[in-house]
């Protein structure tokens, strides 16, 4: 067991930490404000590799694996939690299921542009009717000659109102269970009969774009079948899996940031003639959100690196997701109450990052599904008790 990362992460983590200081936390609050990220921060991320966090360098991405994917997921959200999933959204999801299903051809042709912010990459799982039970959507796709025929709603699409390509799971065999009646589809932006819905007003990550998507006699060519037929939700139970320690790793960023401006706050502010810093009540408070970053961290680190020795990390990475999303929840909230009245004040970055942080503990599947996943684990024997 080495808990020190590897020379170049380190080197990694200096640079994505002194981008994200420099270029994207002086201007969170206001992509928070707009709801919106600009063009030209994609194409920086692209430039320093971030795009292509988990592509092979033989396709034009930097080939750094889960943890490191989670070492600059957790400098990004440091700062700025939209970001994060706008950079989450991409690379785990769009171009981890790439990776896991499509066959070498689709590989070559989407991956590449993908990896250089040539375009965004979205993926269309929840429904209306789908969300926690992810088997349970309605969209269907029919065979219609050498095309499938696409109809039905997606909802909560992140970068969907930008992406170039989306990976879009629907129902392939109505007559199937639905974990076997599902397959995954490239889709290209501009297709015919994909619609794009108005953006949603949403509470937190605010900076990153989600909108609904309808399809309505969409045709996509046989040759977009991204994986086994009726097998794609196997694929997404791995793009999930995997999906959690990309969210495990920015919950890391914002509870760690939540603690950082505590600190900085606690130090300067004075009360009772001495600054906060020097009241037991406060330094309770900081050490129990050291105790929790760090430990979420590990839990983090430890998932990814499963992942990176190509072994199965599901119990690992539920159980980071878990933990790591409640506890930047809870910092959060205990860094507003350092600041008292001014953690209340958007002039101050701690609320924000209370409302990026809520997400975490529902996106990727919620705190309760995570405890379902580890609770039977538990009882089969499969987790340590």
């Amino acid at each position: 067991m080495d808990y020190q990362l590897p020379e170049e992460l380190i080197s990694l983590k200096e640079m994505a930490s002194r981008f994200a200081a420099e270029s994207i936390a002086p201007n969170a609050r206001e992509w928070d404000r707009v709801g919106a990220l600009p063009d030209s921060l994609l194409k920086q991320l692209a430039e320093l590799g971030f795009m292509g966090l988990l592509v092979p360098e033989s396709l034009g991405g930097a080939e750094l694996g889960y943890l490191g994917a989670a070492v600059v997921m957790e400098e990004i959200s440091r700062h700025c939690g939209g970001t994060a999933l706008m950079l989450a959204a991409p690379n785990v999801l769009c171009s981890g299921h790439l990776l896991q299903g499509a066959s070498d051809e689709q590989k070559r042709k989407y991956l590449p542009p993908l990896a250089k912010g040539e375009m965004l990459g979205a993926w269309g799982l929840t429904e209306a009717s789908s969300g926690s039970d992810a088997a349970a959507m309605n969209t269907t796709a029919v065979k219609d000659g050498d095309e499938w025929v696409l109809n039905g709603d997606k909802m909560f699409i992140t970068n969907g109102d930008q992406a170039g390509v989306y990976i879009i799971t629907a129902r392939t065999d109505l007559k199937a269970p639905k974990a076997k009646s599902i397959s995954a589809f490239i889709v290209e932006a501009g297709t015919r009969g994909l619609m794009i819905g108005n953006k949603e007003d949403k509470l937190g990550m605010r900076a990153s774009g989600t909108v609904p998507l309808t399809f309505e006699d969409m045709r996509v060519p046989n040759a977009n079948l991204c994986g086994q037929l009726h097998n794609g939700f196997y694929d997404v139970l791995k793009v999930l899996e995997r999906g959690r320690i990309g969210i495990g790793a920015l919950s890391t960023g914002l509870g760690r940031g939540a603690l950082e401006e505590a600190v900085r706050y606690a130090k300067q502010r004075e009360q009772f003639g001495k600054p906060l810093a020097g009241h037991q009540a406060i330094q309770f408070l900081l050490a129990d959100m050291a105790v929790h970053v760090d430990a979420a961290r590990l839990l983090v680190h430890k998932a990814a690196l499963l992942q990176d020795q190509g072994e199965s990390s599901n119990i690992e990475a539920s159980v980071a997701k878990l933990f790591a999303s409640e506890m930047a929840t809870k910092a959060c909230m205990d860094s507003i109450q350092v600041h008292g009245g001014y953690g209340y004040m958007k002039d101050v970055p701690v609320e924000r990052y209370m409302r990026d942080a809520k997400l975490c503990e529902i996106g990727e599947g919620s705190s309760q599904v995570q405890r379902m996943i580890i609770a039977r684990a538990v009882l089969a024997g499969a987790a340590a008790v």
